[in-house]
């Protein structure tokens, strides 16, 4: 296949997304420095700070550190919206080292739990909503630090784009696919089904073991946790709140799968007007990712909560499957990578597949 000439100089549309988003956010946490108020992580968390890992950072010190640090990556990523194509060894490294860094602490260290309970209670959410059930003031649920978790999120997602890019593009690669012309076997198609294959499963079984404890105090029994604990969550109705996020998570293991089977690649035959037609790649890649840096952010926070280990007495069958999360996290990560190396085709923009 001819091969094009890729424009090294031509301009990121995410760099400059990511500096806007970056700005906009510094921007709000000046805002928050100089009036005390808006700041939700930490101490001034409403929902509940402990599982998140800002709550290190002493609230007197988080709006300008929060500015500084958005402000700097904004001012980065426009930087690398620029036609520079050649920039000093020392300038890559540090825009990259910088960029990495604070895409993975927006992306991963300050969402937490509660982005991934409100993403699983979702369905129930809205379902429910026209019935009164289940019976929360949605106010409640949607707060302001939630909000900000789920811009952070956002933005992390933006940066890493942006840096993905002027990474490749740097490199003499392709921005768009990453290809150089020269042969990585890893990256291959049968080489993605081979290691995806096996990252998938890793990703589809962590969640199952999750259903299955949830599944056994909504049947009564009280699976790696006391018979008294169990009772207190029966009469205050936790244990079909459980239920209810480990059938989400069966759904979550089921849609997995569909990484490697052939469903996962054509639409069934039950599902009318679309049987037999090719699932789009973002369509499986884009909730699959998102998904991922979800479980990995809550249970970073939340593994490395002392309170977390109080409350589930230590390490018990209770507790082992939530300590998987994390593996759960990064395999379905590397599942989607697979997926998407194996289907992604040739490269509009470069012509290399």
């Amino acid at each position: 296949m001819t091969t094009t000439i890729v424009p090294t100089h031509r301009p990121s549309r995410a760099a400059p997304l990511a500096a806007g988003w970056l700005g906009l956010w510094g921007v709000l946490a000046l805002v928050a420095t100089v009036t005390g108020a808006g700041y939700p992580f930490g101490a001034a968390d409403p929902d509940g700070g402990d599982a998140n890992l800002l709550r290190l950072v002493p609230v007197s010190v988080g709006p300008p550190l929060v500015a500084a640090l958005l402000l700097t990556a904004a001012v980065a990523a426009l930087a690398m919206s620029g036609p520079s194509a050649h920039p000093s060894r020392p300038l890559r490294a540090l825009l990259l080292g910088y960029g990495w860094t604070v895409a993975f602490v927006l992306a991963v260290v300050v969402p937490d739990a509660r982005v991934l309970i409100v993403l699983g209670y979702a369905p129930m959410l809205v379902l429910g909503a026209p019935f009164g059930w289940p019976p929360v003031h949605y106010s409640d649920v949607f707060t302001w630090a939630l909000f900000v978790k789920t811009a952070a999120m956002a933005g992390g997602v933006l940066l890493a784009l942006a840096v993905l890019g002027w990474q490749r593009r740097t490199a003499g690669a392709c921005p768009a696919c990453g290809r150089d012309g020269a042969d990585h076997g890893w990256t291959t198609p049968a080489a993605a089904a081979r290691w995806g294959r096996w990252a998938t499963y890793v990703a589809a079984a962590v969640p199952t073991l999750y259903a299955l404890t949830r599944f056994a105090w909504a049947a009564g029994i009280p699976l790696g946790i006391s018979r008294g604990f169990l009772e207190e969550m029966q009469e205050s109705g936790l244990v079909w709140a459980g239920a209810g996020l480990g059938a989400f998570a069966v759904v979550g293991a089921i849609l997995t799968l569909g990484l490697v089977r052939r469903w996962g690649e054509r639409f069934p035959g039950w599902m009318v007007g679309l049987a037999g037609c090719r699932v789009p790649v973002p369509l499986a890649v884009v909730p699959a990712a998102l998904v991922s840096l979800a479980v990995t952010a809550a249970t970073l926070g939340l593994v490395t909560n002392p309170g977390f280990w109080h409350l589930t007495g230590g390490f018990s069958l209770a507790s082992a499957p939530m300590l998987l999360w994390p593996f759960c996290g990064v395999a379905l990560g590397a599942a989607t990578y697979a997926y998407h190396l194996r289907r992604r085709g040739a490269c509009r923009r470069c012509g290399r597949g």
